[in-house]
């Protein structure tokens, strides 16, 4: 399988077009204006039936694959997945990926300028839904003449982006890939989105959200980060990377500073994340994530399922604590039971949640299978 990049990709801008109330939320509140993000790999074919839409993750962006510039030196999140001759074939489809809304990377957010005040929003943007998020990413479709898509696909947050597709849009999506998701938290994962954002709130910097301009809450989210990303790994990955290893050999004495590995690269990951992260969109996307509830959404799992038209691919990952395989395996069986065109793998490895970003060779077989089969 040819292995190389797509290359350097051009983020592009569209500001949506919207009736005269704005953009309305599930909240009831509306945005007067509402600017995406997204970039496109690969061209559409001639009746413009061959696209796909990846949704990225809680922390990811529309950055999904190749470089922006010469100068990059880290391609997208998913680039070992999507190009030429990789599982989402550019050579054959049309890829596209958006920022969602409440991000910060470009699609309208908490830290985007309010138009009645000319200022950054903060706390006054209003709670975001992933049904929200859908709801743009469906008028972004339209802004670029696109009636039909060919799939969705998306891991973790993006699974549930994903799963509301096929429900929200049964006549719209003809195939949708969930990787290591569900159709709503458990309470774990919402304490930990809850430690998250209470570091952030409890930053002196964060000023009820009104840092723009001055000091970030770069600790609270540094802070934030390093409690998410352990939950992204597992025990058997933390072990195989680092085990109990020191950074220089065993130290002379005992002390509080970052001593062993693990401490170190948590560190690093924390002060990475504070430079390209908004510390207020942290705090709206997992608010987003905890309120998801696709069966309360729809009067229960099965009408949700009901209004499914798709054929679904959903995959887990065996030592995925933080979606565990159980979580697939209810949706799973909820389309199963309403009839629908479903498979399910569990693939085995060791790299936790991780894994859908991972473990590119083991997933592009089934993926690419799915996206070249026929429907059932």
């Amino acid at each position: 399988m040819n292995r190389t990049s797509i290359g350097i990709v051009e983020p592009h801008q569209v500001s949506l077009t919207l009736p005269p109330e704005g953009f309305v939320l599930e909240s009831g509140r509306t945005l007067p204006e509402v600017v995406v993000q997204y970039e496109q790999y690969g061209e559409p074919n001639e009746r413009r039936d061959n696209i796909i839409l990846v949704l990225h993750a809680f922390s990811g962006d529309a950055h999904a694959a190749g470089f922006q510039s010469a100068q990059e030196t880290r391609a997208g999140w998913w680039d070992d997945m999507i190009g030429p001759g990789k599982a989402f074939d550019t050579d054959r489809f049309c890829v596209l990926c958006s920022n969602v809304l409440g991000g910060c990377q470009g699609t309208t957010g908490p830290g985007s300028t309010n138009p009645a005040t000319g200022t950054p929003y903060g706390l006054d943007f209003p709670v975001v839904t992933i049904g929200d998020m859908v709801e743009v990413q469906r008028r972004l479709m339209e802004e670029l003449d696109i009636t039909r898509l060919y799939a969705v696909a998306g891991g973790s947050m993006g699974g549930m982006q994903a799963l509301e597709w096929t429900v929200r849009f049964p006549d719209v999506v003809e195939r949708a890939i969930v990787l290591a998701s569900t159709s709503r938290l458990n309470s774990q994962g919402i304490a930990f989105n809850a430690v998250g954002r209470n570091a952030i709130m409890s930053d002196p910097q964060w000023n009820d959200g009104n840092y723009y301009g001055g000091p970030p809450p770069a600790q609270g989210l540094a802070v934030a980060r390093m409690v998410g990303h352990i939950t992204y790994l597992s025990s058997e990955s933390m072990r195989q990377k680092f085990g109990r290893r020191f950074q220089s050999g065993r130290p002379g004495g005992l002390a509080f500073d970052d001593q062993f590995e693990v401490e170190s690269y948590l560190a690093y990951q924390g002060e990475k994340f504070v430079d390209r992260f908004d510390a207020n969109s942290y705090i709206y996307l997992t608010k987003a994530m905890d309120y998801y509830d696709l069966a309360e959404s729809w009067g229960g799992m099965a009408p949700a399922m009901e209004r499914v038209r798709s054929a679904l691919l959903v995959l887990s990952y065996s030592s995925d604590w933080l979606f565990p395989t159980e979580q697939s395996k209810e949706v799973v069986y909820a389309l199963a039971r309403a009839g629908k065109d479903v498979s399910f793998n569990e693939i085995q490895s060791p790299y936790g949640h991780d894994s859908f970003l991972l473990e590119a060779s083991l997933q592009s077989e089934l993926i690419t299978a799915f996206l070249t089969g026929k429907k059932r």
